[in-house]
């Protein structure tokens, strides 16, 4: 399992041709409390930058894009019920949809670890 980051602060744990889908931290700590979320449907295709998902938070709404191209194969529901799973647990149970990658190459432009500490410094 390989976990990647985007520059707008998604993380995508990527097993196989399966990517999980999420915010950071860092992102849960920059809004304050999440009180709202809407997740894609199930079977909708996805673009890679095409907002995928909103979180909002008592500060602000935040669309959250799909950091690679492909088709949702399972949303959080847990996480529509309760929102504040992002604070308190935005790398874990707080995920929000699984996709099919349909195009590894675009696995290339994503940040490792390292990378996204020093982009969020």
């Amino acid at each position: 399992m390989t976990t990647l980051y985007t520059s707008d602060h998604e993380w995508i744990r990527i097993e196989g041709d399966i990517a999980t889908i999420g915010v950071t931290d860092y992102a849960q700590s920059q809004l304050g409390d999440v009180v709202f979320v809407e997740l894609p449907k199930a079977g909708r295709t996805l673009k890679k930058a095409e907002a995928a998902a909103v979180v909002e938070s008592v500060k602000a709404a935040s669309d959250v894009y799909a950091p690679l191209s492909g088709e949702v194969l399972e949303i959080n529901d847990e996480l529509v019920a309760e929102p504040a799973l992002v604070n308190s647990d935005a790398a874990g149970k707080a995920w929000f949809f699984k996709m099919k990658i349909s195009n590894k190459s675009e696995l290339d432009g994503l940040m490792n670890e390292a990378a996204y500490q020093k982009h969020i410094a």
